[in-house]
């Protein structure tokens, strides 16, 4: 077991709802998740999973209402975020924990230069005066592939892929101990994503920041995480080590997932889709959310909600199926 002072985030038991007037979204349920410093912990699933929200919940960036967060224990460094005033939340957010968010044409200011920007975070969180801090935020610029003089322009002169860098410049300028990566290669043309991957991977191996990659894209994953956690109508339904999760897939989903992708030694291979879609979160199944869509599924699945169990290591999986003696999955395959 680690030591408690290199635990950057101990979460337990996380539970996000949103509650309207006419019905409640059950967004996250019961997630759990600890991470030690240096790590890349890849969060897969669809669009509607809840690792957007999971992530938001780390920083208390849930509004409320309608959204209502509970948790048995969040840390981050060992300090307790459920008991932290609004002031010292912010104190934190920027400083120990960074998030890239989404979209980089919506997550800057259009009348502020970039360079204001980033020392805009460095007077704040560093206290630096405003020339120290000007001149911080020239140095990140160039860390993250951009000419200094470039400081003193504005959003709208440059492009997506400039733009995700200065966001990635912002978020590690007061070198966090967390980084929380929401999609960031979300669209950008194919040269630039692996251009900011590369980037962010090079600036976690200098630094040792752990970092926490929100996406969809197995390739990202197997390219920059170490462990892996897939998520399913708000729950982690299987997760592990890279080598675990990605060669020896426990998960019927996480099976779905990888079928789904093009395979280039098999060109002729059809590609497999999940049939159906994930269940409305205001009505979740009673058993297993995943049985609709799935292969293996039983009498058993529609009435009871899988728990995860370990497969050795630290692989995990929630899946009824393997109660069965010498049950298992096989990619490209279908087990009966």
């Amino acid at each position: 077991m680690a030591e408690q002072k290199d635990m950057v985030l101990e979460m337990e038991n996380l539970n996000v709802k949103f509650v309207l007037e006419e019905e409640t979204v059950e967004a996250v349920n019961g997630i759990s998740l600890h991470m030690r410093t240096g790590e890349t912990l890849g969060l897969v699933g669809e669009t509607g999973a809840g690792k957007t929200t999971t992530a938001l919940s780390i920083l208390k960036l849930i509004d409320s209402p309608p959204g209502v967060l509970e948790c048995d224990r969040m840390e981050v460094c060992g300090q307790d975020v459920l008991k932290m005033t609004t002031s010292e939340l912010e104190h934190i957010r920027g400083s120990l924990v960074s998030m890239i968010f989404q979209d980089p044409m919506t997550s800057l200011n259009p009348v502020f230069t970039v360079g204001q920007q980033i020392a805009e975070s460095l007077e704040r969180h560093e206290n630096l005066n405003k020339n120290d801090a000007w001149k911080k935020a020239e140095d990140m610029l160039e860390l993250v592939g951009i000419p200094r003089e470039r400081a003193i322009e504005y959003p709208h002169q440059f492009s997506g892929g400039m733009k995700q860098r200065v966001i990635i410049a912002i978020a590690l300028a007061c070198s966090p101990r967390l980084l929380i990566a929401d999609e960031p290669t979300t669209a950008l043309d194919v040269t630039i994503q692996a251009q900011i991957l590369h980037l962010m991977k090079e600036l976690k191996e200098k630094r040792n920041t752990s970092v926490i990659m929100i996406t969809h894209d197995l390739g990202i994953v197997a390219e920059t995480c170490d462990r892996v956690a897939v998520m399913y109508a708000g729950r982690i339904i299987e997760t592990g080590n890279l080598d675990e999760v990605f060669n020896h897939t426990k998960h019927p989903y996480t099976e779905g997932l990888f079928n789904s992708l093009p395979n280039i030694k098999k060109r002729k291979h059809k590609l497999q889709p999940i049939h159906g879609l994930m269940p409305d979160p205001t009505n979740l199944p009673k058993g297993c959310a995943f049985a609709p869509r799935c292969n293996y599924a039983t009498e058993a699945c529609k009435e009871r909600r899988p728990e995860l169990m370990g497969f050795g290591g630290t692989h995990q999986a929630a899946c009824l199926a393997y109660e069965q003696a010498g049950f298992h999955i096989e990619r490209g395959k279908t087990n009966g």
